[in-house]
């Protein structure tokens, strides 16, 4: 009795192993912590395709490897043709009409999932609140409707549909608002609003990333969304509305300046600002963060003056009374 081939033990084996790596999330086939109706549908139709492309592999991995080690040369001589096989009718169309009907299942699934994927109200918890999500080189900007604005961290209240309406300046470049334990991907194209409506149905802190390759510190354009109850996310919302103007200044100092000239002032893709006279002139303040300057953009143009008056009194008041120093 002839032993099985060990390329095709390897394969049965890798094949085995294949489901049980994805399950444990190793190697990133697993999908995070799903933690809204969004993420879990996407999830639905990840693992379907999955499915579909791990069976195709191993359907042409285990059967490639079988032949190459059945009808291999066997010392024969270069010069000697192999045995001739001729072409299989049946076979032919199999693999012709199978992916056809493959392709036609996905989409199927696809669809039936997406109305979940881009609509995850419940009925009757739609909530009224939106927020404009601004991307920008190189921080997330988020305004509120009583006219809070926070950067790179988004609060919102668990168990209710939020609306996101996403874009960036038209000066800016295309960047891509990405949650995965929350919803898909979502551009942020210039000049253009797109929408995405999210529910949490749980509290905690999710990792924002920006999915588009958007310049030098793309990096470092990353956020948290803190996802809070109901009656907690209102307080914040009334606090932030009353908060102070150096503590506005301070998260975007922390937020927006400090991504290219360091949390230190001390200079990194940035030129380094200590000792700069610049920063206790609001002026000049202004001018530089609203219009740019060299390769530095525009970030604070179209900012609110209750932003830009943040942003000074916190340069003005903190680092410049440091001996010089901030960002803008």
């Amino acid at each position: 009795m002839r032993r099985p081939p060990v390329a095709l033990g390897v394969a049965v084996v890798a094949a085995l192993l294949f489901p049980v790596a994805g399950v444990a999330g190793n190697g990133g086939f697993a999908l995070p912590n799903l933690s809204s109706p969004s993420a879990k549908g996407i999830s639905d139709v990840y693992w379907l395709i999955l499915a579909f492309a791990g069976g195709v592999f191993f359907f042409v991995a285990i059967p490639l490897a079988v032949f190459i080690f059945r009808f291999r040369s066997r010392g024969r001589d270069r010069l000697v043709e192999g045995p001739q096989i001729r072409g299989n009718t049946s076979l032919e169309l199999a693999w012709t009409v199978a992916p056809v009907l493959i392709l036609f299942v996905i989409g199927g699934f696809v669809f039936y999932k997406l109305p979940g994927i881009t609509n995850p109200a419940r009925a009757g918890d739609r909530s009224s609140l939106t927020v404009d999500v601004d991307g920008r080189q190189f921080y997330w900007r988020f305004r509120y409707p009583n006219g809070v604005v926070s950067f790179d961290t988004l609060r919102l209240p668990v168990d209710r549909t939020t609306t996101l309406r996403i874009t960036a300046p038209d000066w800016d470049v295309a960047h891509s608002f990405w949650v995965p334990e929350l919803a898909g991907k979502r551009d942020a194209i210039p000049g253009q609003t797109t929408s995405m409506d999210i529910r949490p149905e749980r509290t905690g802190s999710f990792e924002l990333k920006c999915a588009e390759f958007c310049g030098v510190q793309h990096a470092a354009m990353l956020g948290t969304v803190q996802v809070v109850p109901i009656g907690e996310f209102a307080q914040w919302l009334s606090h932030e509305g009353q908060a102070a103007p150096k503590t506005v200044g301070a998260q975007i100092f922390a937020g927006v300046c400090a991504k290219c000239h360091g949390p230190d002032v001390a200079g990194e893709i940035g030129p380094a600002l200590q000792g700069n006279p610049i920063l206790a002139d609001p002026a000049q303040v202004r001018t530089v963060v609203t219009q740019g300057t060299g390769a530095m953009p525009p970030v604070g143009r179209g900012w609110s003056d209750r932003e830009l008056r943040g942003l000074t009194a916190f340069l003005g008041q903190t680092l410049a009374k440091q001996g010089g120093g901030g960002g803008g």
